[in-house]
């Protein structure tokens, strides 16, 4: 029971970063592209990358089912956005804006993808330090 309290409070605080971190980019970049999804789907894959990495049976810390579920299902899960995406990806569609709508797609999923390798190489490497 109490991995679902600690899922449930890691989706809250997520959720939380995700509506404040996207209310941030749209204001300062507008709403005409979703740049504010973007960037969440591209930090919350460097995030979730990383954490996979550092905390898992190799990683540098250990830790607890509990607390890579508190991260990852909770925290990564509130914060990352793909539903969001699908929506306004179908909206850019329905208003005919094909082009805007096929780059959004094709950028995130090769930027993200990017992000959490880039997410797990940083892990990696912090997990193996080089010896001086």
């Amino acid at each position: 029971m109490l991995i679902y309290l600690l899922i449930a409070l890691g989706g809250a605080l997520g959720s939380v970063a995700r509506y404040w971190l996207s209310g941030i980019i749209a204001v300062h970049y507008g709403e005409t592209f979703p740049w504010g999804t973007f960037w969440v789907n591209v930090t919350g894959c460097l995030a979730i990358g990383f954490l996979a990495t550092f905390t898992g049976p190799d990683g540098r810390w250990i830790a607890s089912s509990e607390a890579r579920g508190f991260l990852m299902l909770g925290i990564c899960g509130g914060y990352t956005t793909f539903s969001s995406f699908s929506l306004q990806t179908l909206n850019l569609v329905r208003d005919g804006d094909w082009l805007r709508a096929g780059a959004y797609v094709v950028g995130s999923v090769v930027v993200c993808f990017l992000a959490v390798w880039l997410g797990h190489t940083l892990a990696t490497f912090l997990n193996h330090p080089v010896k001086g």
